[in-house]
């Protein structure tokens, strides 16, 4: 079991104002470390008095740090800088990226990577964190915990699903760095079935090959003195020194958060790796015949890409229908709009509903309760759609639109080319964009 343990000479300088180091370790007043180990917040402190003099409560701390100012006010208190300038080993991380992004688990592979990297002497040692891609633009590596990054993109089509030369690509990595550690998010058909076969793959390529720290440990949960843990059924766990390659499942690890590092992108090429060994284009045992079209109403509301959800202010039913049609949308709903009767209860978003981490969500005529708000923490980017300007959606959402969310679905559908079909007065006025 892991202890997080106190600096005192961190602690000395996060007291000490006229430290050299004060500004490094400090923190704002709102939110701090207790003894144990746990961040503590300020409920007090939570909130800001707005241009319209009414005190909002801002829970992520911005609004408190931004009234406070100087080197401090920033969204987020600033993060020690760790680089490693000549990388002498590596920790290989594979992330999923679902729609293009770091997922929750992708954040605690990386991780459990820096936990990898520490046990071997970290950054003073010279040892490295590489994060492995199949896409050419990745956000938020540096604040995951990536030293590295390896663009495989122009190997491999991140869109296709061609496990034998996602599995050449990363044997090109494998031949130039060769990693310490590779990790994998256990799941399939994405790094579980990807790291099993390069697990073979090293196991085949090995002299003895019966080498134990060729095989792959799956269903990783936790290392810990030396070992991982991996969850063998309800109740049992197998301990096992760490293996070459490592499939570990959600929360194996505590997510980077107080640390920056560069994630500066290597260049195979230039590094001299063998083409002969890993650069091979064995014929395809699979093949790719593209994305099945599904009905985004048949996907489960927590998985769906993109969601337009409707609210109290929406009073023309067969219309949001059609829009969601159009756009291609999953219908969501606020508790409001299900306790009426115009949604079922399994479309509800929020604390009482479903938590959803859509790339686009979209609320048409939802003031933006707490519950609902909580619900919608993880999405990537939200639209809101709105006749109130200071309806707490809007102060939440990344773009809103003011304006009658009726008027506004249907301008979008007619803009589109597939009008709504007549069907008694349809409302028409003018909206007004208006940046949150």
């Amino acid at each position: 079991m892991s202890v997080r343990r106190l600096d005192p000479h961190a602690e000395r300088a996060r007291r000490n104002r006229l430290h050299p180091r004060h500004l490094e370790f400090a923190r704002p007043a709102w939110r701090w470390t207790s003894a144990d180990g746990v961040i503590r917040l300020n409920p007090h402190a939570l909130g800001a008095i707005g241009p319209n003099g009414i005190r909002r409560i801002d829970r992520s701390g911005a609004s408190v740090e931004a009234a406070a100012g100087g080197p401090q006010a920033s969204a987020e208190p600033s993060r020690r800088q760790v680089s490693v300038e000549t990388p002498k080993a590596y920790v290989a991380v594979v992330p999923e990226l679902p729609e293009g992004r770091l997922s929750d688990h992708d954040r605690d592979l990386l991780g459990l990577a820096r936990q990898l990297a520490q046990a071997r002497g970290g950054a003073e040692a010279g040892v490295a964190v590489v994060a492995v891609t199949f896409q050419a633009e990745v956000a938020g590596l540096e604040e995951a915990g990536a030293d590295r990054r390896v663009d495989l993109s122009s190997r491999v089509d991140a869109d296709s699903y061609v496990p034998e030369m996602r599995l050449a690509a990363l044997a090109t990595v494998e031949s130039t760095l060769a990693p310490m550690h590779w990790i994998f998010a256990d799941d399939f058909p994405g790094g579980g079935d990807l790291g099993r076969r390069l697990a073979a793959r090293l196991a085949l390529a090995s002299a003895a090959g019966g080498d134990a720290s060729t095989r792959a440990a799956t269903r990783v949960w936790q290392f810990a003195d030396g070992q991982t843990l991996s969850r063998a059924g309800d109740r049992q766990d197998i301990q096992r020194e760490v293996a070459r390659v490592l499939l570990a499942l959600p929360e194996c690890a505590e997510p980077v958060s107080e640390t920056q590092h560069a994630a500066t992108l290597l260049d195979l090429d230039a590094l001299g790796h063998d083409v002969s060994a890993s650069d091979e284009r064995s014929a395809p045992g699979v093949a790719d015949l593209g994305r099945v079209a599904v009905d985004p109403q048949q996907i489960p509301l927590a998985q769906a890409p993109f969601i337009l959800s409707a609210g109290r202010g929406v009073s023309d039913w067969e219309g949001y229908h059609h829009a969601a049609k159009v756009l291609g949308a999953s219908e969501g709903a606020s508790r409001v709009a299900v306790d009426d009767g115009y949604m079922p209860r399994s479309r509800q978003v929020g604390a009482t509903g479903t938590f959803v981490s859509a790339s686009c969500y979209v609320a048409v005529g939802i003031s933006g309760a707490v519950q609902h708000l909580q619900g919608i923490t993880k999405c990537q980017r939200v639209v809101a759609i709105n006749s109130d300007p200071s309806c707490d959606m809007v102060k939440r959402a990344d773009f809103a639109i003011i304006g009658d969310g009726d008027a506004v679905l249907a301008a979008v559908c007619a803009q589109l080319g597939q009008p709504q079909p007549e069907s008694g007065d349809s409302r028409h006025e003018e909206v007004r964009h208006d940046a949150a």
